[in-house]
């Protein structure tokens, strides 16, 4: 619940995050780096976190999964995601198509909803690819561990 109202309060203050960015970019491939960049601010903020409680828990995770650990939102980016937008998407659900991708609140709730697919169509590393697109329903191991860290934050 606490996590859930922090990460409420973040949402209305995008200028307090501070992202790791120089670490981040360090760990990923060049291609790779405009994904991340694209990102806002807080969404780079928590995937720095969640990367580094991956490597925490699993020393030994391979480079592809921390990765995907720090491209896991790089989905949202496809549009502006305003602070209202990600709150009325949180709180309610709403079934939409993925395509075509639309405007105002429809639009916020396909990223919401659609983000690992669209993320995961815009990174060129399969194994990459493969983790962000199950990172809400995994299917593969490292998928299941970014699950389980992701949802601690």
């Amino acid at each position: 619940m606490w996590r859930r109202l922090r990460r409420l309060w973040r949402a209305f203050f995008p200028a307090r995050a501070n992202p790791d960015d120089a670490w981040a970019l360090s760990e990923l491939r060049l291609e790779e780096a405009h994904l991340y960049r694209a990102m806002d601010p807080r969404d780079r903020e928590h995937a720095v976190w969640v990367a580094r409680r991956l490597l925490e828990r699993y020393p030994e995770a391979p480079g592809f999964a921390v990765r995907a650990a720090l491209l896991h939102d790089c989905g949202k980016a496809l549009r502006p995601y305003h602070p209202l937008e990600r709150v009325l998407t949180s709180l309610l659900r709403l079934d939409v198509p993925i395509e075509p991708l639309r405007k105002g609140l429809l639009g916020a709730w396909q990223i919401r909803q659609h983000h690992p697919e669209y993320g995961a169509a815009r990174i060129l590393d399969p194994q990459v690819a493969q983790i962000v697109r199950e990172h809400h329903r995994p299917e593969s191991l490292w998928a299941r561990r970014l699950y389980e860290v992701d949802e601690e934050f």
